[in-house]
């Protein structure tokens, strides 16, 4: 399929973000041919961010978790599929196989399959209970019983999942030791200027935080979650753990169809996989960026690619253009993040405010990200530089009364 009938039979595996993106944006570009949706949950599509958040905090309701209620779907004619997943993709025949034994024709598929929590080995404690992972309403639900004041809660894996559930533990009254691997919290994904900005953020809300340090084991008595040791041999008694290590594309029923798989589905410039009527988005798909390939998971991302994709479904040819963003809560904090900092070599640090603080990566003369905390603004004139090209003169950002808007000039 081209992308040019706009009666084609459109199927969409995957009921996340990026999934009811577009669907949605299909039909607001005139797509008539029937759209299917299918989830493997019970509810309809969700945002996924509160529920580690506003949701388990009881600051949100579930309906209010919903993209749209089940009534937008009848009237925008998308036949949603709840409670059924995909088990197989046959390519010749152009169909697909459910959970339920049937089958469902298509003539462009969509994987909006997303991606897993990497889960802690059974022989090191990860199916004791009291374990939790979090990525759906049924893990948040289930973290939500056992988060309660005084309890001793583990968080394991200091990266933006991790700290927005420590967190949440620590603002319930929760006692919380969090443990990571690497030399210092998000190191993976921030400069150490970052890192110790919410070292600090949380030290001062009492949470103990251990770098440098292991997970041995999770330690348990009849299945239940007793317990830690450390790498470093530090035991802790511990009532409930949180496990944010990473997660892993869900690529398994590309694979097995055998769409190029490389960091994810393998996908083009148009969102397309090695089969051209076959499309992925959100985080299970990886692109093209600098002298590799790249998965962005994030909400930001996952809308951009869906819309990038139901435009050449409907007939459009115009090439996806990645503009990173990313946003997390911890407390009374707002982080705001545009770009990429990957080949930066200096960090210029902007500071107006007692509470706003913001962090420009550069890669020589050039802008690349910024980390801003509650400093909106920083963030927008950031954002609008770096989604243009555009770099700042450090010493300008540098300076607290330099007005950001005429960066922009």
């Amino acid at each position: 399929m081209t992308g040019n009938d706009m009666n084609q039979r459109v199927v969409v595996v995957g009921g996340g973000q990026a999934g009811f993106e577009v669907c949605s944006k299909l039909r607001s570009l005139g797509m008539t041919g029937p759209i299917t949706l299918i989830g493997d949950e019970s509810q309809p599509p969700y945002q996924r961010p509160p529920l580690s958040k506003a949701y388990l905090l009881g600051k949100m309701e579930l309906e209010r978790l919903f993209f749209r209620p089940l009534q937008f779907y009848q009237d925008e004619k998308i036949n949603l599929r709840l409670e059924c997943a995909c088990t197989g993709i046959d390519r010749n025949a152009k169909s697909i196989a459910l959970s339920d034994g049937s089958t469902l024709g298509y003539d462009t598929l969509v994987l909006a399959t997303g991606a897993s929590p990497i889960r802690l080995p059974d022989a090191i404690g990860g199916d004791l209970e009291h374990v939790h992972y979090v990525r759906t309403l049924e893990d948040a639900d289930g973290m939500a019983d056992d988060f309660q004041a005084g309890r001793r809660a583990l968080i394991i894996g200091g990266g933006y999942i991790g700290l927005e559930a420590a967190a949440v533990a620590s603002g319930l009254g929760m006692n919380v030791t969090l443990v990571e691997a690497a030399d210092r919290i998000l190191q993976r994904v921030a400069a150490p200027e970052t890192s110790e900005y919410f070292r600090e953020l949380h030290s001062r809300h009492g949470v103990d935080i251990r770098e440098g340090v292991m997970l041995d084991r999770l330690k348990g008595e009849g299945g239940v979650l007793t317990g830690v040791l450390l790498s470093d041999g530090t035991e802790l008694g511990v009532d409930v753990a949180v496990v944010g290590i990473g997660i892993r594309p869900n690529q398994a029923l590309a694979d097995a169809a055998g769409v190029d798989i490389d960091n994810g589905i393998k996908v083009d410039t148009q969102c397309r996989t090695s089969d051209p009527d076959i499309y992925a988005i959100g985080d299970c798909a990886s692109f093209s960026h600098g002298n590799g390939r790249i998965r962005l998971e994030s909400v930001g991302n996952a809308i951009d690619q869906a819309q990038a994709a139901a435009a050449v479904i409907a007939g459009g040819d115009r090439p996806f253009c990645a503009k990173p963003w990313f946003w997390s809560d911890q407390y009374d904090v707002k982080l705001q993040i545009v770009g990429l900092s990957t080949g930066y070599d200096r960090i210029v640090t902007r500071k107006t405010t007692e509470d706003s603080i913001s962090f420009w990566y550069f890669g020589g003369d050039q802008l690349l990200a910024v980390d801003a905390m509650n400093d909106p603004r920083a963030y927008m004139v950031a954002k609008r530089l770096i989604d243009n090209g555009k770099s700042a003169d450090a010493s300008a950002v540098a300076d607290p009364d330099t007005d950001l808007k005429t960066l922009l000039n």
